[in-house]
């Protein structure tokens, strides 16, 4: 017999997936559905499935995502605040602060609601960043501060290494709105230096002190936003004496704010959670 599931499409700056409360629809294949659900010709259309469901020990809801290839995410800043909002909104908690469970650890997330009881932004506490994981980055310490990269088509290119829990190489370039995304973002995020491949982010500090990124994300491509990775930039321009430890993020679907905070070196993370529309599909 077919079994009918609820979803709903929900985008954070542009970043949209198909998200699916797993408390009331318990899901065996998330990996072959995201493939095929993310199909935007064929299937629902969006970035990958995030499975909502039980929070591990200390935490009040786990999130789960897999990219549209199949591949599962270890981290999502964006799906994290559009759950929140889900959470929220369709009346699974009344808390406004989440201690959300990822495969990166628990996230905690602060809702801002508004007059009309709906959550328009969403701060996410990203913890600290990791500037070096050898199983992320293959170098004698798994760091990198503006140093070469070798991409697979033999081209070479300096950027920084960040962890978000997830792998991060953010490239500054003079252009980043015209810059060949698609041509150079696949040669970097299967190069040999990155064991785990890697997000590859493109950017630019503007005159207002503002940084125009654009992103190729591992497992998705050209993404309109990236949670992870405008906390990645953000870091890596501070790093790199480029802009100070407060900005601001400028990506295809939107702008996040980003805080590295000095007094305890976590990254804050404030931007929109959008709901897009509700659905049914069947199970293949």
């Amino acid at each position: 017999m077919q079994t009918t599931i609820e979803f709903t499409k929900m985008h954070g700056a542009g970043n949209d997936y198909i998200y699916v409360n797993t408390l009331k629809y318990p899901i065996d294949n998330p990996e072959h559905l995201s493939e095929l659900w993310s199909d935007r010709h064929k299937g629902i259309g969006g970035d990958g499935l995030v499975l909502i469901g039980k929070g591990a020990a200390g935490a009040d809801f786990s999130m789960r995502i897999f990219n549209n290839d199949g591949s599962e995410a270890r981290m999502c800043g964006n799906a994290s605040r559009c759950i929140g909002k889900y959470l929220y909104e369709y009346g699974l908690t009344n808390k406004t602060e989440i201690r959300l469970s990822t495969l990166s650890g628990i996230k905690v997330l602060k809702l801002h609601v508004d007059d009309t009881n709906h959550v328009g932004s969403v701060t996410v506490d990203m913890e600290e960043p990791r500037l070096a994981v050898p199983t992320q980055l293959a170098t004698p310490d798994g760091s990198m501060t503006e140093g070469t990269v070798t991409a697979t088509d033999g081209k070479t290119y300096v950027g920084t290494f960040v962890s978000m829990g997830n792998p991060h190489f953010v490239v500054f370039v003079n252009d980043a709105e015209n810059f060949d995304v698609a041509g150079v973002g696949p040669t970097l995020e299967f190069a040999p230096i990155f064991p785990e491949r890697c997000n590859i982010e493109f950017a630019t500090v503007r005159p207002d002190g503002s940084i125009r990124m654009r992103v190729w994300e591992r497992g998705s491509g050209i993404t309109m936003a990236c949670g992870t990775g405008a906390c990645a930039t953000a870091v890596a321009a501070a790093l790199t004496h480029r802009a100070l430890r407060h900005s601001h993020i400028v990506m295809d679907g939107g702008t996040l704010s980003i805080e590295w905070r000095e007094s305890d070196g976590r990254v804050l993370m404030t931007g929109p959670a959008a709901k897009v529309f509700d659905g049914k599909i069947d199970l293949p």
